[in-house]
């Protein structure tokens, strides 16, 4: 069993930033893909950012690619998503989520793929 407990997230004006964490218990951290989903009120959850387990390969949706940046520290047991150039469109609860098939080098956009999930963190961006 994977517990994972999402921080960072608050309230920001348009044009700021943001750094978001997710700590991951489990020794096998290391060997999963870690995805950040985010569901606004009145929408679906959409994917945000993926990354693999060495780190080498990330995906972002359209619509923060350039602004977002998804990393991650296996010794630590954490990853990132650091948001930068924030928009009111990018409000929302963020979550974080972890694919328990191990050492894929591909990452997954889908939320299906991803087993364990937090309980999500308050991103709220003003105009």
């Amino acid at each position: 069993q994977v517990q994972l407990v999402e921080s960072g997230g608050g309230l920001v004006q348009a044009g700021g930033s943001l750094r978001l964490s997710c700590l991951a218990s489990g020794r096998a951290f290391g060997s999963y893909t870690m995805g950040w989903f985010r569901q606004a009120p009145g929408k679906e959850r959409e994917f945000v950012a993926a990354i693999n387990w060495t780190g080498g390969s990330t995906y972002y949706t359209a619509s923060v690619k350039g602004r977002f940046t998804i990393s991650r520290d296996n010794v630590k047991n954490t990853v990132f998503l650091q948001m930068d150039t924030l928009k009111p469109e990018d409000t929302a609860v963020y979550f974080c989520a972890a694919e328990s098939a191990p050492f894929r080098l591909v990452v997954t956009t889908n939320d299906d793929d991803y087993d364990y999930w937090g309980q999500g963190t308050q991103v709220t961006v003003s105009s």
